[in-house]
């Protein structure tokens, strides 16, 4: 989904919130109807899946600073993705579309090659952070034709369609649609060469390229780590000082089913293989933080059990180790 899409859909609308909403009530918010639409509470109900989606995605935007803030202006200004000469900053005026990105055959089409005809072959050319300024390419040969200047533009991607790629149209003012196959993985920030979707040259030489900077939106649950996906998982006090199997979720998957060990700690990680991201390069893992919950209301019969608890336990002060070592840096 492009950022054109922000400009034509209210996310605020979507939640119910005002434009000034606070990040504790937004979360509020979101976890209550989050919980109302969840797919495991409307079993086979299309419209409570769709409006799911709809709340995720406005949530995953309002949830970031950065990406409000670009919302907002986005809002406010209506702009679209921006082309701009690689020679003198001239902007090209173009905006990008997305076209078919979430329809109901689930979710975007893994990149597994590209397409030849009706738009190029994707290169992956991976650069560094800057501008991109004009690109003459020189001459072939002395007094030959030059080449043409090098355009640069930027779309936005959401998380889930990032990781599973998918074909986008970019649309200039007055010219021909250009379709991009977007591969599985790409990540935050990377760059993507397209030869010849430059400026054309102006005394017959090759074209210049068109390099396409993606930006892809925070997940309100899930994290990239390289090409490991990382979630937190909150456990109870008791469930993780006795032992237990708690459900885990999954990038676009059914959710696992996990052992958590008696007497594990916050912090451990636990590692399902192989659902992570998945490119060219391999296929990472889902890493499972572990959260201890701790209660913050207890009754007084539950007040009186864990005071016996405490009773029990061996007279042990678990800060020793710390205050030694600490001690002995003096």
């Amino acid at each position: 989904m492009a950022s054109q899409d922000w400009f034509d859909k209210d996310f605020y609308a979507v939640l119910g919130v005002s434009k000034g909403v606070s990040d504790s009530e937004l979360k509020k918010t979101y976890r209550k109807l989050a919980r109302q639409h969840h797919p495991d509470s409307n079993a086979g109900d299309a419209k409570a899946e769709a409006r799911f989606k709809e709340i995720s995605e406005a949530y995953s935007v309002l949830s970031d600073p950065e990406q409000r803030a670009e919302y907002d202006q986005l809002r406010a200004m209506g702009s679209g993705a921006r082309f701009t000469s690689g020679g003198g900053g001239q902007q090209g005026g173009f905006d990008d579309v997305f076209g078919s990105m979430f329809n109901s055959g689930g979710g975007g089409r893994r990149a597994g090659g590209f397409q030849q005809g009706g738009f190029e072959d994707l290169l992956g050319g991976m650069f560094g952070g800057g501008g991109f300024g004009s690109s003459s390419g020189g001459f072939r040969g002395s007094g030959g034709p030059t080449r043409g200047q090098d355009l640069t533009a930027s779309t936005t991607l959401d998380f889930i369609t990032a990781i599973n790629g998918d074909t986008i149209t970019l649309q200039p003012q007055g010219g021909k649609s250009i379709r991009v196959k977007i591969p599985a993985g790409v990540s935050d920030g990377q760059k993507i060469r397209l030869k010849g979707k430059g400026r054309p040259s102006r005394d017959g030489g090759e074209p210049g390229d068109l390099v396409l900077t993606v930006t892809v939106r925070k997940h309100p649950v899930f994290e990239r780590d390289g090409l490991n996906l990382r979630v937190n998982v909150p456990v109870t006090f008791v469930e993780a000082t006795l032992g237990a199997t708690v459900e885990v979720p999954t990038l676009g998957g059914d959710p696992v089913r996990l052992r958590v060990a008696p007497g594990t700690p916050s912090g451990r990680v636990l590692r399902v293989k192989g659902r992570g991201v998945t490119t060219p390069k391999g296929t990472g893992d889902l890493l499972a933080t572990v959260e201890v919950a701790v209660p913050s209301h207890l009754t007084e019969a539950a007040k009186k059990h864990l005071e016996e608890f405490a009773k029990a336990m061996p007279d042990e002060n678990p800060r020793a180790d710390l205050i030694d070592k600490a001690g002995a840096m003096h």
